[in-house]
């Protein structure tokens, strides 16, 4: 069978590299889609009633939408989050140490520490700027390595096997040496031609310098930073494309959330009001009610997609026995009865009909049962709107550290796996 979507591994690696951030993220999705037709709306304002594609941002999360074939359908959703593990600036960033100029970093999520050590790393995120009597977003990029967190000398080490890594005093990263001051925000504001001064607020992160590139002895591998959860991010995007111009018997929606790798409470999460309130207009607009509402919600589904653990091979016995998952072994189901997600038996068949539809196989995840398993968005999300959900992903190697791995045959089929899901 034809692939369903246009997703490939090189398109999933450009993809990967024009968004460091949650915010640039949402840029590259908002893009992409209005490139298709979709029109993004406000949510200060009132929503068109006629179908139609269209999208709405809060801050570094996207809702994106049809209704152009089935305007009074039930809702089909992927769901995914746009933000990763990094190292990001604190209020006061500037620091003097032993004739270093320094900037003070935190981690972000359940970074891998030791993976960010000694790498090119560049500044991503966005500024609050005064603006008259306001204050608007401007997005931040350096791509240039200005940054460095720096390893301990083997020789200073205790033992000569490597040192725990303390979040607040080892992670900060070198920029410059000698005694004159330097700001950091400073420094960026003249990167992006503002007026210090007008620099109110900042949300800054630190990404890898290298590019994502398709690697291995047969270009089967895809080696990236931000696969999780920038994986699906894609191939949601590349769904949804497929999706609003097949699907005739429901809506189908891509939410994709900032802040699920530190629990999702925010304005802006998966625990917040923004997936309830996004689709509940979507009902009003065409002339609905809270009536009609609950009976969309009701016939809804909703699939939550979020990276999945491959087995690796340098540490199988972390690994539930009888679960083996392979890259470009196709998409996942995750299962935990303890329900770090959501799954049940009703979403595992729905999603299991939408990879026979789209001919891609399915495996099954469970995390060992004498391991504490992480979780995703899923649970929030049928908690929060009662939404039948499914836990999915693609495998992946080394989840959390700077720098993942997947599949390169993986992409297309988790691609066309939720592009079937969605309707197509």
């Amino acid at each position: 069978m034809a692939s369903l979507t246009s997703a490939t591994a090189a398109g999933l690696c450009s993809f990967v590299d024009a968004s460091p951030s949650p915010f640039h993220v949402v840029e590259t999705v908002a893009s992409e889609l209005a490139a298709h037709g979709f029109t993004a709306v406000a949510e200060t304002d009132s929503w068109p009633s006629e179908p139609g594609r269209y999208l709405v941002v809060r801050g570094g999360s996207i809702i994106a939408w049809s209704t152009e074939r089935a305007p009074d359908a039930a809702f089909r959703i992927v769901g995914g989050h746009t933000d990763s593990p990094n190292l990001r600036v604190k209020q006061n960033p500037d620091l003097d140490v032993a004739g270093w100029q320094m900037v003070a970093l935190e981690p972000y999520g359940g970074a891998w520490l030791n993976s960010w050590l000694d790498r090119d790393l560049g500044i991503s995120g966005r500024l609050g700027v005064r603006d008259g009597g306001s204050v608007c977003d401007v997005l931040v990029r350096v791509d240039r390595p200005i940054l460095r967190v720096p390893q301990l000398a083997i020789h200073l080490s205790e033992d000569r096997k490597g040192v725990h890594l303390d979040p607040q005093n080892n992670v900060n990263a070198i920029w410059g040496v000698g005694r004159s001051p330097h700001s950091f925000i400073g420094f960026l504001a003249d990167e992006v031609g503002v007026d210090p001064g007008d620099v109110l607020g900042w949300e800054l992160m630190t990404h890898d310098l290298n590019p994502a590139a398709v690697v291995g002895l047969s270009d089967d591998l895809v080696s990236s930073p931000r696969l999780d959860n920038q994986g699906t991010c894609y191939a949601g995007t590349e769904a949804l494309v497929v999706a609003a111009a097949q699907a005739d018997d429901c809506i189908p929606v891509l939410a994709l959330f900032d802040h699920e790798e530190v629990g999702s409470m925010s304005d802006r999460g998966a625990f917040s009001d923004l997936m309830n309130t996004v689709l509940e207009r979507i009902v009003l607009a065409r002339g609905g009610g809270r009536e009609e509402f609950l009976r969309a919600m009701a016939g809804s589904i909703h699939a939550s997609g979020d990276m999945a653990h491959a087995t690796h091979p340098n540490y199988v016995s972390r690994h539930e026995p009888a679960h083996r998952i392979e890259v470009n072994g196709g998409p996942v189901l995750k299962v935990n009865q303890n329900l770090r997600y959501a799954t049940d038996a009703a979403g595992a068949a729905a999603f299991a009909l939408a990879c026979e539809r789209a001919d891609v196989p399915l495996q099954r995840y469970v995390h060992r049962a004498d391991l504490p398993c992480g979780s995703t968005i899923g649970p929030i999300t049928a908690s929060r709107t009662g939404l039948s959900t499914v836990d999915v992903g693609a495998a992946q190697l080394a989840m959390h550290s700077a720098r993942e791995v997947m599949g390169a045959h993986d992409v297309d089929m988790y691609a066309d796996a939720l592009a079937a899901f969605l309707g197509a």
